[in-house]
């Protein structure tokens, strides 16, 4: 039988040193000669009173490294970074060999808040002195995460208020029914069971009281048209938001990135699912970083006639798409044909013995004579315009066509084109005319410049651009959802996650200062 050299598999005494265990070209060596050389934390230094009394504190340097780290690694919980700092010899060195417990890890996160974009953008100075930001092309673009919030608590206060009575009726309804059951039975029964009842019937209470001093003590959100808009009892910055994968209570966290390598030059959230409000804030806040021929791109979400008329009166070049930009490429033309069929064994059609719904005729199934003002219905009969033309809209134009009462009266197709033909004498169709279009309108030369073939191309780039950071982010780096509570905290979560990423581009580009 062969012989083969022992192996030790249990503890053992190995001189470290720790220096060595930040190797030149891995994050953990940019990560700490980035701290401790480039940045300046003196705003994180003046959180410490304690030069001749009170204890000493952890170096807020060896604290944000290790939850720099961390975020690297996809730990975000203050405990995983605790263990870390006890078992792995990478945060061991980086954190020089201090433990601060998980308490002093959360603490310091969370109050990150108004220091965290002054670190942020000197790491981008750094990444602009190492030639990382070209100024070409800047893509914005926003991802949405779920908020550490359960969605159940949210709606309007007349919804909410509706949700606090439902909690106090189902915990009157359980003592009812355990007072009804005890009369009967003469005794209160299992004291383990009647314990858990109690629990639940106190818990409802405890929610039913914590939603109506809510209620209380806030105003109701409205947006810009003056409507209500839901809130959320955990965290009422948050909101809900329609995904692929279903409505989340969540934030919308934004990026604008540099096209040459992918460097995030401007971070923010936002706790509503429409982005159109961000757009003019992320291209203000990446303008330190952009020259006057730096493209601005973003995609239908951020479109509006306000937006646009606002990058062209700043003067910024912009591709900014419209949401009917795929229908005018004929690159598109035939994509429908790649969506999802419906499922054939469901059928959402309600069944029965009713009666069978009948398709009528549509404006679609008149033919229009602009010149002669005239349609010819289905039947055959004219039908011609009233002389009136409407406004309606956003500029867009009316116009009527009414078929003679006698056309009708006898038509075999009455039934198909009448929707109430036994008290309707005759058919109606509007027409609607395109609106009249200034061609020096900033929309207009927007939608021209993004349909032309340079336009095209440059846009193009756009997802190839910001898509690849959001994949870093969410799945290398294992961001699923915010851990954190209110807009200022979460907006200084998702920015640790974009300073992380700009990092590595740091490290992987050889920097060693």
């Amino acid at each position: 039988m062969p012989r083969y050299k022992p192996q030790v598999r249990g503890a053992m005494f190995l001189p470290v040193v720790l220096s060595e265990q930040l190797v030149p070209g891995s994050f953990a060596f940019a990560l700490n000669l980035l701290v401790d050389e480039e940045l300046d934390l003196s705003a994180l230094d003046a959180r410490f009173r304690n030069e001749e009394v009170g204890a000493s504190a952890y170096d807020p340097r060896v604290l944000l490294k290790i939850v720099l780290l961390g975020y690297s690694r996809g730990l975000v919980s203050s405990r995983q970074l605790e263990r870390a700092c006890e078992h792995d010899i990478q945060f061991i060195a980086i954190s020089g060999d201090s433990h601060p417990s998980h308490a002093q890890l959360a603490k310091f996160v969370s109050g990150l808040g108004p220091q965290i974009k002054a670190l942020f953008h000197q790491v981008l100075l750094t990444c602009d002195a190492q030639g990382l930001i070209g100024r070409e092309l800047f893509a914005i673009d926003g991802v949405k995460l779920p908020a550490n919030a359960s969605k159940e608590r949210s709606g309007t206060h007349a919804e909410l208020l509706h949700r606090a009575r439902r909690l106090e009726k189902a915990a009157e309804k359980i003592v009812s029914l355990h007072q009804a059951q005890d009369s009967r039975t003469g005794t209160p029964g299992d004291e383990a069971l009647q314990a858990r009842r109690q629990q639940r019937v106190d818990a409802l209470r405890r929610e039913a009281q914590r939603t109506r001093e809510f209620l209380r003590t806030t105003t109701p959100r409205r947006n810009r048209k003056g409507q209500e808009l839901k809130t959320n009892i955990t965290d009422p910055d948050s909101a809900k938001m329609a995904t692929s994968k279903g409505v989340i209570q969540g934030y919308a966290a934004q990026a604008a990135v540099d096209a040459r390598h992918q460097v995030i030059i401007a971070a923010d959230i936002t706790g509503s699912g429409s982005e159109q409000a961000m757009l003019l804030p992320m291209v203000e806040q990446a303008r330190p970083f952009a020259d006057a021929q730096t493209l601005v791109t973003a995609d239908a979400g951020y479109h509006s006639d306000v937006n646009v008329q606002a990058l062209h009166a700043q003067g910024r070049p912009a591709l900014i798409a419209d949401t009917q930009m795929r229908q005018r490429d004929e690159r598109f033309k035939d994509h429908a044909q790649h969506k999802a069929q419906p499922d054939p064994l469901y059928d959402k059609q309600a069944t029965g013995q009713g009666k069978p719904s009948i398709k009528h005729f549509g404006p679609s199934d008149f033919r229009f004579d602009p010149k002669a003002r005239t349609a010819i219905c289905p039947a055959g009969q004219t039908l011609r315009s009233s002389g009136a033309i409407y406004q309606v809209g956003k500029g867009q134009r009316r116009e009527d066509f009414k078929a003679r009462p006698e056309d009708c009266q006898g038509c075999a197709l009455r039934t198909q084109c009448l929707r109430h033909p036994e008290r309707t004498a005759a058919r109606k169709v509007s027409l609607f005319h395109a609106r009249e279009l200034d061609p020096n309108d900033p929309s207009q030369r927007m939608r021209r410049a993004i349909d032309s073939p340079q336009g095209r191309a440059l846009y193009s780039r756009r997802i190839a651009t910001v898509e690849p950071v959001f994949a870093n982010l969410r799945h290398n780096k294992r961001l699923s959802r915010f851990t954190l509570r209110g807009a200022a905290k979460v907006g200084a979560q998702w920015q640790l996650f974009c300073l992380v990423h700009n990092i590595e581009k740091l490290a992987h580009s050889g920097w060693r200062r």
